[in-house]
């Protein structure tokens, strides 16, 4: 990146205030930024109130090691116990923690915080019996069934940090995971549904078995019926032995600092990255962040699309809306199974009042029209929030309009696997919300935007999102490595953790994150984010999702390729063929909505998008198709299949002005 940063060249002028009756009731208010300011310590000092400690801390922060952080120092706790137990002794037992809807329509279950509790002791029961002990990592390969849910808590009761694996990852994914952190047990089921139909797991766990020799026990749920592969002595059936255990089990307290997951990032390549979260600072802050961001209250009902495969299931499934006793939603399977409407059909019958989710989703929703969300009932809703990558205006003000009636604000957060929890994002209450901006960091939390002398860059201006004090849900280590954690976060600038987004602060100040640095373009000079541009395409009518990369120029050093997807209407109205009107239209649309600069050269019209299962582009492969090179390795893609028929469309136009 040149001293000049990130060229900022589009611009945002709607903003939208929080409700009146919302404003004036928000659990958080405008005076906790200055208050946390004033004495970061203090105020996190203040949220580890909310949780229920065996022993009380005796120091907030231990920085002396930088940059391996202690936090809540020589207190102990346990997840578990706050996230289930202390609710039934208040005596909220009989509140629904989790209304299950799986994706065969019909099967759903209601589970109480009491109902939890007993299931929650019987797996650490179970557990016990197949030998694990504190300190024992667990691999859990699961699908999105309230089992995944007890089966985190029952590992965190016993001390034993889990590692969660996406059900829809490879047996080869499975097992690396297994080996770098030597797991013991694996919890699994035979399969789930997904898509209308049963998706085998257990044949990936036996697979990946072949090369984990140390793993003693497989805990299988039968959620499926499929017929499974068995090998006595090692496996056992969840409704035999859990089932069968006490509902009886009085946890431990642990030091603040227990090992409470291992989080592998998705899209990596070589060895696994495994990300270490501590058990003290990371409740703290999930639990603060959660009541903070959206804003919860008692009666709200509150609907995380996520996967517990990923962190965001984690933090905002798991370990952040139980640690504040909150019901939810928990759906197995796929917006679209087995119609477009199932997600708005499941908030209209719950009252979900809190959804949060992805804009890949939401743009996923844009394609197939306003049309289906308008035939349900959505006034419950009151907050949305939006996760994984940075949400574009024009889907912004889709989800704003069509799922929020036009009056629910909405949460655009800023995280990573490593932080653990939110970091910036607008608080409902208190923020003016812009389309597409995070707005600023949350208050207890410090970030900037800095130049490659590591200086603040002027409002206006792009560069590097840092984070430049310690944070309590800040990852420790990378499992196993400490100079591996080191030199990916904190070597580029002293004292400063930097994970590789840019970001530019526009004149108010407010924050935009602009995506991978390595995302970023150098088009005759100017260095232009993917993240400026994307959006701009989306703004487009016809539009439904789009790419960006840069791809080698013999003129301009790099020039823009586009990728994209029309909506529904668009192809139906018999403009989905990629013909040259429709290509120049839109080029000509970037050229409005940013500048001539932006104009991309080439413009392909695509069915899908290569993206992760986590909704995440993968535009390194897109980079590959638009200099024309081998594709690389497309395991980890949702659909493997889509690079093929991307590569076999590179017949669209290529404008040259």
């Amino acid at each position: 990146m040149t001293e000049q940063g990130i060229s900022n060249l589009s611009h945002e002028d709607r903003h939208f205030d929080p409700p009146a009756e919302l404003a004036a009731n928000a659990n958080l208010k405008a005076e906790a930024y200055d208050r946390a300011a004033a004495d970061p310590l203090a105020f996190w000092a203040e949220q580890a109130d909310r949780l229920s400690w065996g022993e009380p801390f005796t120091e907030v922060l231990d920085w002396t090691n930088a940059p391996f952080a202690k936090w809540f120092v020589g207190g102990t706790l346990n997840a578990s116990y706050n996230c289930v137990d202390r609710h039934v002794e208040a005596g909220n037992g009989e509140r629904v923690a989790l209304h299950f809807v799986g994706e065969p329509e019909d099967d759903t279950r209601d589970i109480t915080y009491a109902q939890l509790k007993d299931e929650v002791s019987r797996a650490a029961n179970a557990l016990i019996d197949l030998g694990v002990q504190t300190g024992d990592r667990v691999a859990i390969y699961m699908p999105m069934i309230p089992e995944a849910v007890i089966a985190m808590l029952a590992c965190a009761r016993l001390g034993a940090p889990h590692t969660v694996v996406f059900g829809g990852f490879s047996a080869d994914a499975l097992s690396s995971r297994i080996i770098d952190c030597d797991a013991k047990v694996v919890i699994t089921a035979d399969g789930g549904y997904r898509h209308g139909s049963a998706s085998a797991l257990k044949p990936a766990v036996d697979e990946a078995l072949l090369k984990c020799p140390d793993v003693t026990g497989v805990l299988v749920v039968r959620r499926t019926g499929q017929d499974v592969d068995w090998t006595e002595g090692r496996d056992v059936w969840w409704h035999d032995v859990v089932d069968a255990a006490s509902p009886d089990h009085t946890p431990e307290m642990f030091d603040s600092e227990h090992p409470l997951y291992v989080m592998y990032t998705s899209g990596t390549t070589g060895s696994p990255k495994g990300i270490l979260h501590t058990t003290g600072g990371y409740l703290v802050q999930s639990a603060y962040s959660f009541w903070s961001v959206f804003d919860h209250k008692p009666d709200d009902v509150y609907w995380c699309t996520a996967d517990v495969g990923w962190v965001t299931g984690h933090s905002y499934i798991v370990y952040g809306p139980l640690a504040n006793g909150a019901t939810q939603v928990l759906y197995e399977g796929t917006p679209d199974s087995p119609h477009k409407g199932r997600w708005w059909e499941i908030i209209e019958k719950y009252k979900v009042s809190l959804f949060y989710t992805a804009p890949t989703a939401i743009r996923t929703c844009m394609k197939w029209g306003e049309q289906i969300p308008a035939e349900h009932d959505l006034t419950s809703l009151r907050i949305l929030g939006s996760v994984g990558e940075s949400i574009n205006p024009e889907a912004y003000m889709w989800y704003r309009d069509n799922i929020g009636g036009g009056r629910t604000p909405i949460v655009d957060t800023w995280w990573q696997t490593e932080t653990g929890a939110h970091m910036i994002s607008p608080l409902p209450g208190v923020t003016s919300g812009k389309p597409g901006s995070a707005m600023t960091a949350i208050p207890g939390i410090s970030a900037e935007v800095v130049d490659d002398a590591g200086k603040p860059v002027a409002n206006g201006e792009g560069g590097y999102l840092v984070i430049t004090e310690p944070w309590p849900s800040m990852l420790r280590t990378i499992w196993g490595d400490d100079q591996r954690y080191k030199d990916t976060y904190w070597s580029r600038w002293e004292g400063y953790y930097f994970a590789g987004d840019g970001a530019r602060k526009d004149e108010d100040g407010a924050i935009w994150l602009l995506g991978r640095v390595d995302d970023v373009m150098n088009i005759s000079g100017h260095r232009l984010s993917t993240t400026e541009i994307e959006p701009a395409l989306v703004s487009h009518p016809k539009v439904a999702e789009a790419a960006v990369v840069g791809a080698a120029d013999e003129t301009t050093g790099q020039a823009v390729v586009a990728f994209v997807i029309l909506r529904d209407s668009a192809v139906s109205g018999g403009q989905g063929d990629g013909h040259a009107d429709i290509v120049q239209e839109l080029r000509n649309h970037v050229g409005k909505e940013i500048g001539p600069i932006a104009k991309p050269r080439t413009i392909m019209i695509v069915p899908e998008l290569p993206k992760t299962r986590s909704g995440k582009i993968m535009r390194r492969l897109l980079r590959d198709v638009a200099e024309n090179r081998e594709v690389g390795d497309a395991t980890t893609l949702a659909d493997t299949g889509i690079m093929d028929k991307i590569t076999a469309g590179m017949t669209a136009a290529k404008n040259d002005d």
